[in-house]
């Protein structure tokens, strides 16, 4: 089976370089027998710099490269000469990208704008040379400070997609025939369970020349919060989404109980995922008529805006297009 391109997870050892030692240099030349200290500082070791960039969506590039290490400084010299700082190794990651210390779990720093710069991993700082140490009373100082040693730490760095819509339902619902509807993606569609097998982003077109853009991902399935089926490893992907579209097929027996199920399953993974603005879409209507349509609706939640589309006949998607238009915007 081939190997997916979409990477949303990588783990690297990040080391920055050390500082250059300072110089305990005492000035000589023809004229002068016993000149003063003239040593120059270290130079700064190179730092490990996360940078955004919105034409990359994955951390592919960055699989296979388990170690990155910056330079690091070199070392001062006479007449007070500094030494050159370690050049910068800079990674190039997509845009929603998060990296956390592998050891701890802890937060480090987040990349959401394109050309962002941070920080991941600071550079040690050049020693100072002896030229800082002279005094009245020590006007010939012979010693000078070492280089800061770099830090050497394995970082996590975790994709989450950036979109304004995500899309959520159990597998086949229609989520990827909508994305390949509304918007130019082009997403696997089979009739069997999880066939997305890696979250797809789509641009859909909007009155007036607007657009937003909307994220499909896996399937979930009742349990997904406790590792089951593939919708835990890609819940990530829907937290940072402005509003989340809730799919349910008609077929569905109890159109409630598994929209309820789709909400307890965000509630244990992250309840702050229902904070966010809901839009409940009915599916594959094209396959029931008025009647039904009209009873199915008395049985829909009371607590969400509720429509009844089909992604094969066009049906209501310009109005699904509106209310999710307003709800991004309102």
């Amino acid at each position: 089976m081939a190997q997916s391109n979409f990477i949303d997870y990588v783990k690297i050892c990040s080391r920055s370089g050390h500082g250059g030692a300072g110089s305990a240099h005492l000035h000589r030349d023809k004229r002068t027998a016993m000149g003063g200290p003239d040593g120059g500082d270290g130079g700064r070791g190179g730092h490990v710099i996360l940078r955004g960039n919105s034409q990359l969506w994955t951390l592919l590039h960055l699989q296979f490269r388990k170690h990155v290490i910056a330079e690091n400084g070199q070392g001062g010299g006479p007449s007070h000469s500094s030494g050159a700082q370690g050049k910068d190794e800079v990674l190039e990651v997509p845009l929603g990208t998060i990296a956390r210390n592998a050891e701890t779990g802890e937060f480090m720093c987040e990349i959401t704008e394109d050309g962002q710069e941070i920080i991941l991993t600071p550079g040690g700082r050049g020693g100072l040379g002896n030229a800082h140490f002279k005094s009245p009373t020590n006007q010939t100082p012979r010693y000078a400070q070492p280089g800061e040693e770099g830090i050497d730490e394995w970082v996590v760095l975790e994709l989450k997609l950036l979109a304004d819509v995500g899309l959520v339902g159990f597998p086949n619902a229609g989520k990827s025939t909508l994305l390949s509807v509304v918007s130019a993606a082009k997403p696997k569609i089979a009739n069997y369970a999880f066939t997305t097998l890696e979250p797809n982003l789509g641009v859909v077109a909007y009155r007036d020349y607007k657009s937003f853009v909307m994220a499909d991902i896996p399937g979930i399935i009742e349990g997904a919060s406790e590792g089951k089926g593939l919708g835990l490893r890609f819940l990530r992907h829907i937290e940072r989404n402005s509003m989340l579209l809730f799919m349910v097929s008609c077929e569905s027996p109890d159109i409630a109980e598994e929209y309820n199920i789709l909400i307890k399953e965000l509630e244990t993974y992250n309840p702050e995922l229902l904070d966010k603005k809901r839009i409940l879409a009915i599916t594959k209507t094209d396959m029931i008529d008025d009647e039904l349509e009209t009873e199915m609706r008395e049985t829909l939640p009371k607590d969400i805006p509720a429509v009844f589309i089909s992604s094969i006949t066009q049906k209501n998607i310009t109005k699904l297009k509106d209310m999710i238009w307003e709800a991004l915007t309102s």
